[in-house]
């Protein structure tokens, strides 16, 4: 049965009226400080989670440290949206935890006149297509946007069958039900997508170590230095790296984060070095293992370029003699929770080339090395199958269930002056 079958069976041509949010909610009061004399859990603008549609954080705050938006009090079963930055979507409901605490007054509070409508029908309404157009349409600011509390709740909703409160709240409980279940069907798949990828990738650690992990004197243990053509920090004449003449040229320079965010190989840059900076640094060939030494300690990848790179980035050259750069980087992967322990600094972390420069690694012969990588790069291959194909996957189940959730609320249009004499005979009828 499509979801407009549905809709006009469970409505059985009972009238539909559009009202603004105003009219079914309640007013709310804000807290008086000068008499709080408790601890409050204060729900700030990053308190909702965007992703959950739930609190995940909130900070403790009293009279004497709260800060000057922690106005407004909400209860149970209000729904709470984000005026600020109102694209984000960021609203949730209110439960019981969070009953009597304080919320921000970037929060409109929408509280259900509950002899008229759902706080959940409320919930969902807001959830909707329709109300993120009306947010884009009635926001204003471009550096800060934000819409005010009365243009929320100017924005209309369908009340099914207002004459007939009973009638009207079977209805709605009917299709809150449905969209509930959606809501904790769609929660359920994205979380086993993410336990499949944690075993994927478990599973992929623990044969990687196994495949590395040799009795003693099988292989030779060798410092890096012994089996490089090159190893060394990205170099630079100490200028400052916020020179403009560095830049704009055609030479590809990468940083920390595009190690963080690449692959096995990096294929793309976001940065590039003028003459003048190449002239400053040094050309790493492509096939280079390049390791990060602060920030993200012992992330790597291998250039599928050639790039110049901070010296917060560690470059190794494989002598094809003895090892490749593929060999390496899957060594390194696996003492990589080893090589972060060591590391130091508060502000930023950070490990010293001395560490890398004193580590001793397995290298069997050539021939093993190439059958190790062939195996890992199999396994590397199915991992990232998934952790790639996993967010496409999600995105897909998010919008299948939006496609239902505006589907069921998908009400005959409200009535104008040029549509109400033919929508009146006939609720049900969609203007054309």
């Amino acid at each position: 049965m499509s979801g407009m079958n549905f809709l006009e069976k469970l409505l059985d041509g009972v009238e539909v009226e559009w009202k603004p949010l105003g009219e079914v909610v309640l007013p709310t009061s804000n807290i008086k400080w000068r008499n709080a004399d408790r601890i409050y859990r204060y729900i700030d603008l990053t308190s909702v989670s965007i992703e959950t549609k739930r609190i995940a954080e909130t900070t403790e705050i009293t009279a004497n440290n709260a800060p000057s938006r922690a106005q407004k009090l909400v209860e149970e079963n209000d729904v709470v949206f984000a005026t600020t930055r109102p694209a984000q979507q960021r609203y949730c409901l209110i439960n019981n935890e969070y009953s009597g605490e304080v919320a921000s007054t970037g929060y409109c509070i929408l509280r259900a006149k509950k002899d008229e409508v759902l706080p959940k029908w409320i919930l969902y309404c807001i959830a909707s297509n329709d109300f993120k157009i009306y947010v884009e349409e009635n926001q204003s600011g471009s550096a800060y946007p934000a819409i005010s509390d009365t243009k929320v709740k100017d924005f209309i909703i369908p009340i099914p069958c207002p004459d007939n409160p009973k009638k009207s709240f079977e209805i709605q409980a009917e299709i809150v039900r449905i969209l509930d279940a959606f809501t904790e069907l769609t929660a359920e798949l994205t979380a086993e997508l993410v336990a499949e990828l944690a075993d994927r990738k478990k599973q992929y650690n623990y044969y990687r170590d196994r495949l590395l992990s040799f009795k003693e004197g099988e292989v030779e243990w060798k410092p890096l230095a012994e089996v490089a053509l090159d190893f060394g920090r990205g170099k630079s004449k100490h200028r400052p790296r916020n020179d403009p003449k560095l830049y704009g040229g055609n030479t590809p320079f990468i940083q920390t984060g595009d190690i963080r965010n690449a692959s096995h190989v990096i294929t793309t840059y976001a940065q590039t070095y003028s003459d003048f900076g190449l002239a400053q640094s040094k050309l790493w060939p492509k096939g280079t293992l390049c390791i990060t030494i602060a920030a993200n300690i012992a992330e790597t990848t291998i250039l599928g370029f050639d790039s110049c790179f901070p010296d917060s980035i560690i470059g190794f050259v494989a002598n094809p003699e003895k090892t490749t750069s593929s060999y390496v980087e899957y060594l390194l992967s696996s003492f990589k929770t080893k090589l972060q322990s060591q590391s130091t600094g508060s502000a930023q972390d950070n490990i010293n080339m001395g560490t890398f420069e004193a580590m001793r690694l397995p290298f069997p012969p050539l021939p093993e090395q190439a059958r190790i990588v062939s195996i890992l790069d199999k396994f590397d291959a199915l991992t990232n199958s998934i952790s790639e194909g996993l967010p496409r996957e999600i995105a897909l189940r998010q919008k299948q269930y939006e496609y239902y959730r505006d589907l069921l609320l998908s009400f005959p249009p409200p009535l104008t002056p040029l549509n109400k004499e033919e929508t009146q005979t006939s609720p049900l009828t969609r203007g054309e």
